[in-house]
């Protein structure tokens, strides 16, 4: 087997490390931020030019056809420099939509996801908090949606949402219209400066994605991409805080050379390794089509507890200065953390595996 990636998959990785070192630098961040909502349009247009938010997206509808692990590739880029855009969200909704979706809702989609012109958002997190999910929406058989979504990423900016629901055929995902009638959304903001949404819906009009299974294969695509964002925060961190130990120094020698703090960059190093054999099998089997709710979970558990632990290690190596917020420590800390708990986190995924197993016994 070749674990191997493609020259197509190096070249997406480096394609966005190119455009979102150059658009995410320490000013550049701090402008977005004080712009209230941390969702940078520019860099997202840019990305959208370059193709990078469609590289998973059929190519009738404007996308390469390529698939999960190109998508994967790019969002640790996106992650290594905490960037802020809401790929994360936007991509596995994508994803879902191509694969499952219908012909009429992939023509009025997805050209528009695939550029970036429409931005897609996943009504799911509250699900996902406490396994296993029971949807906090509703749908009548004709697809009408009442219930209240909280903490759905980019809802303020997206223009179409998948939202999961429990309707007369079980639990679903249905495609609604952001400006529907019987939407209300309301902003909320989270610990890293970005904002989501409070999304009531009464009697809300939605077409039904997918038969099956596609709300447990939307849980498990939502939760793979953020962790392969962890992956990426908790790798720039480490990055960033083993420079800093090279320079800083104290008593007269750089504080890297002192044992406590070279254990701690270590004991993150094999974190990371840990969260990349995870991730890349997690992602590989949902781009097979294979059953991959374990795998998922999996990785997610490696990224609540190395980003929890890399979080802090940043912040304890860096000193007053990974909290100072004109600097860049700060940001990989409220990062690492977010994605720790978000679709729930290492306690949550550890009971899901734990379910599985059980039933397989």
């Amino acid at each position: 087997m070749d674990f191997l990636f493609t020259p197509e998959q190096d070249e997406a990785a480096e394609l966005a490390a190119t455009i979102l070192g150059d658009a995410t630098g320490n000013d550049r961040l701090k402008q977005v931020e004080a712009a209230g909502d941390r969702f940078d349009r520019d860099l997202w247009n840019r990305l959208g030019e370059a193709g990078l938010l469609s590289l998973h997206l059929p190519e009738q509808y404007g996308g390469a056809g390529l698939g999960l692990i190109e998508l994967a590739r790019v969002l640790v880029e996106a992650g290594r420099r905490v960037a802020p855009v809401p790929l994360a969200v936007h991509g596995p909704a994508g994803y879902l939509l191509a694969v499952a979706g219908t012909d009429e809702q992939k023509a009025t989609w997805l050209p528009g996801v695939a550029t970036g012109a429409t931005v897609l958002s996943a009504a799911v997190a509250e699900d996902l908090e406490h396994l296993p999910a029971v949807p906090t929406a509703t749908a009548t058989a004709d697809g009408r949606l009442s219930g209240t979504k909280t903490l759905v990423r980019a809802g303020m900016a997206a223009d179409a949402l998948l939202v999961t629901a429990t309707g007369p055929d079980g639990v679903g995902v249905y495609l609604l219209d952001a400006a529907a009638a019987g939407v209300e959304r309301l902003a909320q903001r989270t610990s890293d400066g970005d904002v989501t949404a409070l999304v009531m819906l009464s009697d809300a009009p939605a077409s039904r994605v997918g038969a099956g299974d596609a709300a447990g294969l939307l849980r498990s695509l939502l939760i793979t991409c953020a962790a392969a964002e962890q992956l990426g925060v908790t790798d720039g961190a480490l990055r960033l805080t083993a420079e800093y130990a090279k320079t800083r120094e104290q008593f007269g020698r750089p504080i890297g050379t002192f044992q406590a703090v070279s254990q701690r960059l270590a004991d993150g190093f094999i974190d990371v390794l840990g969260q990349r054999l995870t991730l890349w099998q997690a992602v590989w089997r949902l781009a097979e089509g294979l059953p991959a709710a374990d795998e998922a979970a999996a990785a997610k558990l490696w990224a609540a507890d190395a980003g929890h632990r890399i979080a802090h290690t940043t912040v304890h190596v860096h000193g007053g200065v990974g909290i100072d917020l004109d600097g860049e420590a700060h940001r990989y800390f409220t990062a690492g953390k977010r994605f720790e708990q978000l679709f729930g986190g290492a306690t949550e995924q550890a009971l899901a595996i734990g379910r599985s197993l059980a039933a397989i016994s």
